[in-house]
């Protein structure tokens, strides 16, 4: 009996930690996921080094988006480094 309270502990506290840590934290990555693979062009972003600007362009194969940080300066930034979408815009007709 008391070899089994020595186990159940121990699996408790993983389980435990399981559902307090790692859960939240695979679905905020999926979320962030969702974000960036509905990013287009016309959204107003903000990445992770705190650069706000609009989406001018999605390259598709590469993983970036062109953001236009004030007129006629664009940028290319990887797609993951988008911290989060300020405002999106209306689909494209």
């Amino acid at each position: 009996m008391e070899a089994l309270n020595a186990l159940l502990f121990p699996v408790l506290i993983i389980l435990i930690f399981y559902l307090i840590v790692f859960r939240p934290q695979q679905r905020k990555m999926k979320e962030h996921q969702n974000m960036v693979a509905n990013l287009r062009r016309g959204d107003e972003v903000v990445t992770a080094g705190g650069l706000k600007g609009k989406v001018t362009k999605v390259v598709d194969g590469e993983n970036e988006v062109e953001i236009e940080l004030a007129k006629d300066m664009r940028v290319r930034v990887v797609q993951s480094t988008i911290a989060d979408v300020v405002n999106k815009s209306e689909p494209v007709k």
